[in-house]
């Protein structure tokens, strides 16, 4: 799930942002000052950050500055004015947008939502071809590697081909007999069952590696079948 950082000493706007944001299917977590804000982006390593200008301890641009040293992360500035000279400011600095107050909670997700997915076209252009990487998760199709966090993962034949077309194919829901006609053929004449066994070995393998909350997961949609979810996933 794509985490969001929002930064702003007004709480009310941290609420109303939080609650539409999340209604949008985004992890949101708050700050209400700049020190703040940089402890969060430092601990919780954030997807986006909407960035208040004026606040207490560090203001925006500051913040912005010190993140931007770091990382390449997308950031929406909000401001109250909407000068034209602190919008160019906050652009230069590294922001990718700028939203001026008091706004509209479903822009703002708006545009959330499309820087997202701006970042994530020019990630996926400039990423080799055969290389697929989800959080610490990189698969490698030419050589056939897996690793989480740069550990190697040894997969047989059916589990790499498996995770190999979940990660091509993120955030889509795939049924039991899907699963079957890619992976094991149409004339496959064994149980469908043997889907959700190899499933479960895929995550065991996977999640043995890591202890902390990967931002993907092969989730079981109920009823359904199975779904890889990555960043942006809403």
């Amino acid at each position: 799930m794509t985490t969001v950082l929002v930064v702003d000493d007004d709480i009310n706007i941290c609420r109303i942002t939080k609650l539409y944001l999340e209604k949008n299917g985004y992890r949101v977590v708050t700050a209400n000052d700049g020190e703040q804000a940089l402890t969060r982006f430092d601990e919780l390593q954030p997807d986006f950050i909407v960035l208040d200008i004026m606040m207490p301890k560090r203001d925006g641009w500051e913040v912005c500055q010190k993140i931007r040293a770091k990382s390449d992360v997308p950031i929406l500035m909000l401001t109250a004015r909407g000068h034209v000279d602190e919008r160019i400011e906050g652009l230069q600095m590294g922001a990718d947008d700028y939203l001026v107050k008091p706004f509209d909670p479903n822009e703002l997700v708006a545009r959330v939502t499309t820087i997202l997915r701006r970042t994530l076209l020019r990630t996926e252009a400039a990423a080799p071809a055969h290389l697929y990487e989800v959080g610490s998760l990189r698969v490698d199709s030419l050589s056939h590697d897996v690793t989480v966090e740069g550990q190697f993962v040894a997969l047989p034949k059916k589990e790499y081909e498996l995770l190999l077309f979940f990660v091509r194919n993120p955030n889509q829901v795939f049924t039991r007999e899907d699963l079957i006609a890619k992976i094991w053929g149409w004339d496959f004449e064994g149980e469908d069952r043997v889907v959700d066994l190899y499933i479960k070995r895929l995550r065991q393998k996977l999640s043995a590696l890591t202890e902390r909350k990967e931002d993907w997961s092969i989730r079981t949609v109920w009823g359904v079948g199975y779904k890889f979810e990555g960043p942006g996933a809403c």
